[in-house]
C-alpha cells in the first residue's frame, strides 16, 4: 500500500509511451527545479486495470480517461444520482444556509421597503420654507407619527417612518435654524428628496431570486430584509473518507519507515470547501476486508479512499470494487499528477472517488473528479473558465495534461515548484492549478487556471 509521501522512484508509466529523445528531455527537465516529477502518481504502479477477479492485468493496455472527459464524466454521474436519488429539497434556517444552492424561488413575503422611510437624517418638511419645527422627533422603529401640515417641519432619523403630507426629506447638513426657530434650506430641494417609498426595491409577491442560485451572504442578508427565517435548499452531498495505508501515523515525527498521514488532515476541510458534509473520516489500513465493509455500510453519496488504486499486493480498491459490484466510469486519468485516480458508482445513488495516496496527486484526483461532481451534486454552476498567461514556460508531458500550483501575480500566473506528486510545499503556497496541456506551454501563453476554493492573491509565500 502507497501513502503520502512514500517515494519518489522513476513509474513505468511514465515512460512505457515515449522514445529515448523524450526520456532524455524529460530527465534534462527535471534537473530545472527541484521537484520529484519523476516520481510514480501515488502508487509506484503503472495506470490501474479496470475491476477484475483474478487481479491478473488484461492482455490489451489499459487506456486512461483524457483529463477534460474526466471532468466531464464526473460531473454526468452525478446529474444521473441526482435524477436517481430524488432528494428531497430542505428548509434550512438562514444561518445554516450559507453556500447552498435555493430549491425554491425567493418570493418578497413584503414591500420592500415596507413603509415610507427617511433616508437621511434631517428633517421631513411640508410644503415650501421656511418651516416651523416640532418639538418631538421621528426615530426609526416607532409608530407612525402624526401627519405635517404646510410650513411644518419635524427631525427625523434614518429608516424612521415618514408623515403623512410630507413634501421631502432635507438633510442635516443642508438646513439651518435662524434665531426664531425656523428651518431654512441652504440649497435647493427637490419633491420626494431622500424618501425611501415603499415598494422601492420590491412588491410582495416579485421574484428576487430563481431556484439554483447560490446563497451569498448578500442573499442572506436579502432573504432576511424579505423576511425569511428559513430557505428553501438543495441539501448538502454528504462524504465520507476512508485512509488507507499500515504505514501511516496520525502523530509525531516519521520513524521506522511510518510517515505521516497528510491526507486525513486534509480532506475533511477541502471536502467541505468544495460544499460536503463530511460524515466521517475512517482510518482502515490495508485490509481488504474492513474497506469492503466500510464502503457496502456507508450512507454517504460520495466516499472518498486514499491509496490503494493500482495493483500492488495491498491495493486493494480495484478487487473490492468488484467484489461489491460497482460500475467503473473512470478508470485511470491522463493526468500528471494523480493518474491512477479512478470513479465508480457503488449504488444509483452513491459514487467512489479513489485517490493516489500521494498528497499532490490526490489534490489533482480532488480537482479532477471529486469537484464536478459534488458541484453537479449541490446543483451549483459550473465556474466560468479562464486563462492567464504564465510568466514562466513550463515543461509538459508528451501525453498527458499536467496540473501545477501557481500564484497569481497582476495579470499573471507564476509556477511554483515543489510541485511533484508527494509535496505539498508548492500548494499550500498557491492561488490555482494551472492546466498545462500535453507538450507544456511557453514563457507568456494563456493557460486555463482551477482557482482553489479558499484561494486569496497575494500569499507572501513563494517558491519560484
Amino acid at each position: 500500500m502507497t501513502a503520502p509521501g512514500t517515494r519518489a522512484e522513476a513509474s513505468a508509466e511514465d515512460t512505457d509511451d515515449l522514445d529515448v529523445e523524450e526520456a532524455l528531455a524529460l530527465v534534462r527537465d527535471a534537473h530545472k527545479e527541484p521537484r520529484d516529477d519523476s516520481a510514480d502518481d501515488g502508487t509506484g504502479q503503472a495506470s490501474a486495470p479496470a475491476a477484475r477477479s483474478s487481479g491478473a492485468r488484461p492482455a490489451e493496455p489499459h487506456r486512461a480517461t483524457p483529463w477534460p472527459q474526466a471532468r466531464e464524466a464526473a460531473a454526468r454521474a452525478a446529474r444521473a444520482a441526482r435524477s436517481r436519488a430524488r432528494r428531497a429539497p430542505v428548509s434550512v434556517p438562514l444561518g445554516d444556509a450559507l453556500g447552498l444552492a435555493l430549491a425554491a424561488p425567493l418570493d418578497a413575503l413584503t414591500d420592500l421597503p415596507s413603509f415610507d422611510t427617511s433616508a437621511m437624517d434631517g428633517w421631513a418638511v411640508a410644503g415650501p420654507g421656511p418651516w416651523q419645527v416640532r418639538e418631538e422627533g421621528v426615530l426609526a422603529g416607532h409608530a407612525q407619527p402624526g401627519p405635517l401640515t404646510d410650513g411644518e417641519a419635524v427631525r427625523i432619523a434614518t429608516g424612521a417612518r415618514i408623515p403623512a403630507d410630507t413634501t421631502a426629506v432635507l438633510r442635516s447638513e443642508h438646513g439651518r435654524i435662524d434665531a426664531q426657530g425656523r428651518l431654512h434650506t441652504t440649497r435647493e430641494m427637490l419633491h420626494g428628496q431622500d424618501i425611501r417609498p415603499r415598494g422601492q426595491e420590491c412588491r410582495s409577491g416579485d421574484q428576487l431570486l430563481p431556484v439554483g442560485a447560490l446563497v451569498t451572504p448578500a442573499v442572506l442578508g436579502l432573504a432576511a430584509a424579505a423576511g425569511y427565517d428559513t430557505v428553501t435548499v438543495v441539501p448538502r452531498p454528504r462524504a465520507e473518507v476512508l485512509v488507507l495505508g499500515d504505514e501511516l501515523l496520525t502523530a509525531g515525527l516519521p520513524h521506522d519507515g511510518l510517515i505521516r498521514d497528510a491526507l486525513g488532515p486534509m480532506l475533511p476541510s477541502w471536502l467541505r470547501a468544495l460544499g460536503a458534509d463530511v460524515l466521517a473520516v475512517r482510518r482502515i489500513g490495508d485490509d481488504a476486508k474492513a474497506l469492503q465493509k466500510a464502503v457496502t455500510r456507508s450512507a454517504a453519496d460520495l466516499i472518498v479512499t486514499t491509496g490503494g488504486t493500482a495493483a500492488g499486493p495491498v491495493d486493494h480498491v480495484h478487487p473490492v470494487l468488484e467484489r461489491v459490484g460497482a460500475e467503473l466510469l473512470v478508470d485511470g486519468v491522463k493526468v500528471r499528477p494523480g493518474h491512477p485516480m479512478l470513479l465508480a458508482r457503488t449504488k444509483d445513488h452513491q459514487h467512489l472517488v479513489g485517490l493516489p495516496g500521494n498528497p499532490l496527486a490526490a489534490v489533482s484526483g480532488l480537482l479532477t473528479l471529486a469537484e464536478p461532481l459534488l458541484r453537479t451534486l449541490a446543483a451549483h454552476p459550473a465556474p466560468e473558465p479562464y486563462t492567464l498567461p504564465l510568466r514562466e514556460a513550463v515543461h509538459g508531458h508528451p501525453h498527458d495534461t499536467r496540473l501545477i500550483p501557481v500564484v497569481l501575480r497582476g495579470d499573471q500566473a507564476v509556477p511554483l515548484h515543489y510541485n511533484g506528486p508527494a509535496m505539498l510545499r508548492g500548494i499550500a503556497a498557491a492561488d490555482a492549478l494551472a492546466v498545462v496541456p500535453p507538450g507544456g506551454t511557453r514563457q507568456g501563453e494563456e493557460a486555463e487556471l482551477l482557482d482553489l476554493p479558499w484561494a486569496t492573491a497575494g500569499i507572501g509565500v513563494c517558491f519560484t
